[in-house]
């Protein structure tokens, strides 16, 4: 062999762990560079010029760029942050509330054989059709 070959032995494991701590925060960094572009473009208060100046900062000096990012507008990144999944449950919740209350929508095992029993009181069924009707809406195969 004409080269250095290390082994597992050769690699201490205080170097392993450096070696990880190095990695996560690597990965870490980069968390932090995207959430502070969603930040910078997610921003309704900054006009397109702030952003560009912001994301150019962040794109040419990434270090200082979201360190004086974070540094000046970070209590407002969590507040945004907030907001948006307020909005988000809040649009959820009013879709949710319309979809429950449209007539066209969704019915319960109860709404059918509650119209299933009004059908057969009218005698437009048998109560063979009526019990196999019921058997089908119970068993959930129906729909």
């Amino acid at each position: 062999m004409s080269g250095d070959t290390y082994l597992a032995y050769d690699y201490p494991l205080l170097s392993a762990f450096w070696t990880m701590l190095v990695f996560f925060l690597w990965v870490m960094w980069f968390v932090l560079l995207f959430r502070v572009v969603v930040d910078i473009l997610r921003d309704d208060h900054l006009g397109g010029w702030a952003k560009a100046g912001w994301l150019v900062f962040c794109v040419l000096l990434p270090f200082l760029g979201v360190f004086v990012y974070v540094v000046a507008r970070g209590k407002d990144m969590g507040r945004r942050e907030i907001s948006q999944a307020r909005e988000q449950q809040q649009a959820f919740d009013s879709y949710v509330r319309e979809t429950a209350k449209s007539p066209g929508g969704p019915s319960s095992s109860v709404d059918e054989l509650a119209r299933l029993s009004e059908i057969r009181a009218r005698g437009d069924i048998t109560d063979e059709e009526f019990a196999k009707a019921k058997q089908m809406v119970l068993s959930g195969s129906g729909r």
